[in-house]
């Protein structure tokens, strides 16, 4: 069992602590607001800490599961920043998306201090935390380092790999994001379409479920969505945070992401109406009342 940290208690980051508390491991958590780390400790065996250097003190492995680069920042860095009470020899695993460029800064920041930094950003939404099924994607510039230490992340993951050096797990957050987007207004338009042609969605997609069309958001999502029912999952201010990052990072490397930036612009229009806490399948929203 190991000595364990855990900066940030929101919707993903309470259950992925408790995870970690409930096979045995000594915890203290990190948040924000005081007392939502007091809610954890009584939900779960563990401690409060109100900084994160406090917290960081003497642990084996930081996790960290923030909002974006400046709320990562301001629980990294200062003198009740996190990395000022890590010792030698430990590591950050920065559960937060964010920006390849952070990651990179972070991870030599941190070699120079003694310790290692592996962004490790998850996908699989509040359900995934909460059922200790995510996809965790690494960068980590030393293999011997994450596999000595992946024991501890398959916690709360049905999958988790090291994707090359510093910065290649939020780049492969990105291309996840890319690929989701996508995804979810082809989903919203069909659903749409089927409705709008008479035809009974729950037939439709068990029918087109069964072949090429298949996929999570279709699975999970394809009902919702046709109950216009999205209090639920990843919300639409999250996704434009991503697809934000994903476009700054594609406006450098030259990839053209003309669906991804027109699908951020619907998620625009769902924030305009009200929405930014939506799920992000309330693309359809757009479409069922034009």
């Amino acid at each position: 069992m190991a000595k364990l940290a855990f900066l940030g208690l929101g919707v993903m980051g309470f259950p992925m602590a408790g995870h970690l508390a409930a096979k045995g491991h000594e915890v203290t958590v990190y948040n924000r607001t005081f007392a939502k780390a007091e809610a954890w400790t009584k939900k779960h065996k563990g401690k409060a800490a109100k900084t994160p250097k406090e917290a960081a003190a003497g642990q084996e492995i930081v996790f960290c599961c923030v909002g974006d680069d400046n709320h990562l920042r301001d629980v990294v860095l200062g003198e009740n920043g996190a990395f000022a009470g890590m010792g030698k020899g430990s590591i950050f695993y920065d559960n937060t998306t964010a920006s390849a460029d952070i990651a990179r800064e972070f991870h030599g920041l941190a070699k120079k201090m003694g310790f290692d930094f592996i962004d490790a950003p998850v996908s699989g939404g509040q359900a995934g935390a909460e059922n200790g099924q995510l996809t965790i994607m690494c960068g980590c510039d030393d293999p011997d380092v994450f596999e000595a230490t992946k024991p501890v992340l398959d916690t709360y993951a049905k999958s988790c790999v090291c994707l090359g050096p510093a910065g290649s797990g939020q780049l492969t957050k990105m291309v996840n994001q890319i690929c989701i987007a996508g995804l979810v207004q082809g989903l919203a338009e069909g659903v749409n379409f089927a409705q709008r042609a008479g035809l009974d969605v729950d037939e439709v997609i068990d029918v087109i479920g069964k072949g090429a069309a298949q996929s999570w958001q279709m699975d999970n999502r394809a009902r919702t969505m046709a109950a216009n029912s999205f209090d639920f999952g990843f919300a639409v201010e999250w996704m434009r945070k991503d697809l934000g990052i994903c476009l700054e990072e594609a406006e450098r490397n030259g990839a053209r992401l003309p669906v991804a930036a027109l699908v951020d612009q619907f998620y625009k229009q769902v924030v305009a109406r009200g929405g930014d806490r939506w799920d992000t399948s309330s693309l359809v929203d757009l479409l069922q009342h034009p």
